[in-house]
């Protein structure tokens, strides 16, 4: 699990492997990531653009950018937090992912980048 709060955005993940999804014969292993995003601020806020950097073990980097998250671009007033599973192939056993949600503060319009810390996809028992 990662966790990390920015400007009273706080950004948990969880994630885990999904075998019936991967084919190590084809160096294809898939991966499952639940995350949660809180506003822990005192004004609303709205989520407007995702940057994921996608680190294999051999060190390849792929950087995913867009806009919102599972074709949503959720808004959340103080107190509320939004939550969404999504998927990431590999073609290692071990990876990681970390990033960045651009936010935009409804009251004022600014933006800022809510960091999403570093967390490990990997097989069951691949790290000791």
């Amino acid at each position: 699990m990662s966790e990390a709060t920015t400007r009273g955005v706080t950004v948990e993940v969880r994630s885990r492997y999904l075998e019936a999804h991967s084919d190590p014969a084809s160096a294809r292993w898939f991966h499952a990531y639940q995350v949660t995003i809180s506003n822990h601020g005192s004004t609303p806020v709205q989520l407007v653009s995702r940057h994921w950097i996608i680190t294999n073990s051999h060190g390849v980097q792929e950087h995913v950018r867009g806009a919102g998250v599972v074709g949503e671009q959720p808004r959340l007033a103080p107190g509320e937090a939004f939550r969404y599973t999504s998927g990431c192939p590999l073609d290692t056993e071990v990876g990681t992912m970390h990033g960045s949600y651009q936010m935009k503060e409804l009251e004022t319009g600014e933006t800022f980048d809510a960091t999403v810390a570093p967390f490990t996809l990997a097989v069951p028992y691949a790290l000791n």
